[in-house]
């Protein structure tokens, strides 16, 4: 079994960047099947939400449960654990350490730590408690997009000093083009030949699955999508597009589309997602969607040009 992508593992984010789209409001039932599925799938890991702590969080109140995962819950909605692993997201600033318990008492397997790049240091002590608690790591650096070269390559030497397992490169805006990634790929191979790669894509531009591919192919292990391609604004890579293509035996799509058939179709119905125009624009022009999702929120979610007009004239740019 040697195939340019038979090294990969697919890392499920469905509840938890799908949860960016409808505040987290997953029925039990909805993530229990989803992890059923994805169990008999093959796909590797799961990110069953965030384990941030709602006293660091505005509106933790009005938030679905997997927005700050607690232990207990979780080992009733998943008392049978299968082969697929789980994971949770933490954020700089947003999760207490000692809300965190030792692997040996979580269900969790894999703790990540997203940053921006000017806090990849405190990334890494974040790392470093998770680590010396027995979990997986990842460190995921968002909007890679808007880093200056020597912003990386400082955050390099940190980084290839560190604990973490998996240091990920991630698409925030769904701004980057295939050969970006081929680009950003062989820097971070370069820069850190002792760690292992992740690839986390959106899908402003329908790049999302290509961009995902060519990760892969060059050799980057740990790659994020959801089913239905369900996460913020533009969504992420589809699961089931990688379950259906990458050459493990393992990899099974037809739970997947049971999982679409069931509870994704009816979702779609209530909740937005997916290559959409303003999205797309916030791609072409390298920024945070949260205008295009402010815009699909309003009465005028389809004046297409006008927004593109108020994001490319600078006076104007964020009058409303």
């Amino acid at each position: 079994m040697n195939s340019k992508t038979s090294h990969c593992k697919i890392v499920d984010c469905t509840v938890r960047d799908g949860g960016l789209v409808n505040n987290w409001d997953f029925s039990v039932e909805f993530v229990q099947h989803l992890y059923a599925s994805l169990n008999e799938a093959g796909v590797d890991y799961m990110e069953i939400g965030y384990k941030n702590s709602p006293k660091l969080l505005k509106g933790a109140e009005s938030a679905g449960p997997w927005r700050f995962l607690d232990d207990n819950f979780l080992k009733e909605v998943i008392p049978n654990k299968g082969n697929t692993k789980l994971s949770a997201l933490v954020d700089i600033g947003r999760v207490d350490e000692n809300d965190i318990l030792p692997r040996s008492e979580s269900l969790l397997d894999l703790i990540r730590v997203a940053c921006y790049i000017q806090d990849v240091d405190k990334a890494l002590e974040l790392v470093k408690v998770f680590h010396d608690r027995g979990y997986e790591t990842t460190l995921n650096i968002m909007a890679l997009s808007n880093v200056m070269d020597n912003q990386l390559l400082e955050a390099f030497e940190l980084i290839a000093a560190s604990v973490v397992d998996v240091v990920y490169i991630v698409d925030s805006y769904g701004s980057l083009k295939p050969n970006d990634f081929s680009y950003l790929v062989d820097k971070f191979r370069t820069h850190l030949p002792n760690k292992r790669l992740g690839v986390h894509t959106h899908n402003n531009m329908q790049l999302a699955f290509a961009n995902t591919l060519i990760a892969a192919e060059n050799g980057v292990e740990l790659l994020d999508a959801s089913v239905y391609g369900m996460g913020r604004a533009a969504g992420n890579c589809n699961t089931e597009l990688l379950v259906a293509d990458l050459k493990n035996p393992k990899y099974n799509v037809r739970p997947v589309l049971d999982m679409i058939e069931k509870y994704m179709i009816p979702l779609r119905e209530k909740e937005e997602w997916g290559y959409i125009i303003p999205y797309m624009i916030t791609g072409i022009l390298d920024e945070h969607p949260r205008s295009a999702m402010a815009l699909r929120d309003s009465e005028d979610k389809d004046k297409f040009v006008e927004f593109y007009d108020r994001l490319t004239t600078p006076e104007i740019a964020h009058s409303k």
